[in-house]
């Protein structure tokens, strides 16, 4: 695996060089114009993608999946793309919708290990193939199937594919995690 950058290839957006355009994308995102995250500050480098972006990350964090279904597929993703600025951010966000400690500091040792749900193996499962394989198995599929409606079939891969995206662009520029992160574990 490739190391990640010591320090940060783009440096976050200074305030002195916030356009309007800037300052209109991050009063929407957490932090605000006062205290905005890195990653909106370095990404703002490029505000007409990021102006695009955000209404699609937007609308998976409020989805059809349930709120604690989707953090376990994006705590897996970030693990698996060992992307720390994620890990600290969903951690915190994962135990907002109902995430124990215990559960996050689990979802390292992947599907198999003991105390998950059949279901929540499943979710650990279907972030897994998707990373290793682009694609979720069948038995995953039939898993998920059981439980979800179509469009929460749907937005599996997408919640998957949107932060393996989020994790390249963290991983690659060295976006900082925020100050009070958790730090992504060590195993």
């Amino acid at each position: 695996m490739a190391s990640r950058p010591a320090t940060p290839r783009i440096r976050p957006l200074p305030r002195t060089a916030w356009t309007d355009e800037v300052r209109t994308l991050l009063e929407r995102v957490p932090g605000g114009l006062d205290a905005p995250f890195n990653i909106f500050t370095t990404f703002a480098h490029h505000s007409a993608l990021m102006r695009r972006w955000l209404p699609f990350g937007t609308a998976l964090l409020s989805g059809e999946l349930p709120g604690r279904d989707r953090e376990i597929l994006i705590l897996r993703t970030a693990w698996n793309c060992r992307a720390a600025y994620e890990w600290g951010h969903h951690v915190t966000i994962g135990r907002a919708a109902g995430l124990t400690d215990e559960e996050i500091a689990r979802v390292p040792r992947g599907p198999a290990a003991a105390g998950w749900s059949a279901f929540d193996a499943a979710l650990l499962r279907a972030a897994d193939e998707l990373h290793a394989d682009a694609v979720l198995s069948e038995a995953s599929w039939t898993a998920l199937a059981a439980r979800y409606q179509e469009r929460q079939l749907i937005e599996v891969p997408m919640v998957v594919g949107q932060y393996h995206m989020v994790a390249f662009l963290v991983n690659s520029l060295g976006v900082e995690p925020d100050p009070g992160s958790p730090p992504l574990p060590v195993s």
